[in-house]
């Protein structure tokens, strides 16, 4: 009886956490893309109060010529539904372009959503290539 008992659990355990993953999967956010006025950078943070979207197509958001310091009115992006999921358009030509996400002024993170990575200086950044 009692193993009886065990595999129900095992099952609907098993059960909640195959939920649980498909959600997750379900839920992420597209790569960059082209949209019609540009490309659509997202990124999904509901505890960050501001995100920056910086890359070798805005100096890093200015930091390459102060010495590391970030220009706060750059690359800002915009939470407009309160949900979390920061979003930017930026109009870039043809190209291969390198970014990363910074939170709050202080934590820069590659894209979680975007496989691609290249370097840059030695570090390695997320890559995007626009055709």
């Amino acid at each position: 009886m009692r193993s009886k008992i065990e595999l129900i659990f095992a099952f609907f355990v098993l059960l909640v956490l195959a939920c649980a993953v498909g959600k997750a999967i379900k839920d992420r956010l597209p790569p960059p893309h082209k949209v019609e006025s540009g490309i659509l950078f997202q990124y999904q943070n509901p505890a960050a109060r501001q995100v920056q979207l910086c890359g070798n197509f805005n100096n890093w958001c200015g930091t390459k010529d102060t010495g590391g310091i970030l220009d706060p009115s750059v690359g800002i992006m915009s939470d407009s539904d309160g949900d979390g999921v920061w979003e930017i358009i930026v109009e870039l030509p043809p190209g291969r372009y390198q970014y990363k996400f910074v939170t709050d002024r202080v934590s820069w993170t590659m894209d979680p959503c975007n496989p691609n990575t290249d370097f840059e200086d030695g570090i390695e950044n997320s890559l995007l290539i626009v055709k």
